[in-house]
């Protein structure tokens, strides 16, 4: 893969750390997803599904980071963030997305690759929330996919 841009070795740097969060996911009990939020090219915040560890089923990566970040700044406008996110979210998470205003959204697998894998598909992908929305993230896809690949078939077909 040649990476052309800084952009694009920048989402690299920052999807390698996200798919590193859904392993430790995974190692503490939960589903291995895991998201960072990023603003000027630092990290703010990383998260990771709690689900099962926080009995909560709504603790999805995205949804949690998303719930932690603004409601520790006091702000409710993430348009100069971008979320990085291990796999395509699903729609309560990308409408959390939404409603934040997020400015992008990085992800590695699409949910209907990770249908393929885990044996279920979550029925309606970000793609489709966002098409109904005003406020509309930039979407990039595809990063890491082959790398984010094994995290998921390790996890889910075990």
């Amino acid at each position: 893969m040649v990476i052309n841009t800084e952009q694009e070795k920048r989402d690299t740097k920052f999807m390698k750390q996200v798919l590193e969060l859904a392993k430790e996911a995974a190692k503490h009990g939960n589903e291995p997803f895991g998201a960072l939020l990023v603003k000027d090219n630092k990290v703010v915040l990383t998260g990771e599904n709690q689900i099962h560890t926080k009995s909560d089923p709504t603790y999805h990566a995205e949804l949690g980071i998303i719930r932690d970040f603004c409601s520790s700044q006091k702000i409710t406008d993430l348009s100069e963030y971008t979320l990085y996110t291990s796999c395509e979210p699903c729609c309560m998470c990308a409408g959390a997305m939404v409603w934040s205003c997020l400015g992008r959204m990085v992800y590695s697998l699409a949910h209907d690759e990770l249908a393929e894998i885990a044996g279920f598909n979550i029925m309606i992908g970000s793609e489709e929330i966002f098409s109904k929305s005003p406020n509309r993230p930039e979407v990039v896809t595809g990063v890491l996919k082959e790398e984010a690949v094994p995290v998921y078939v390790d996890y889910f077909q075990k």
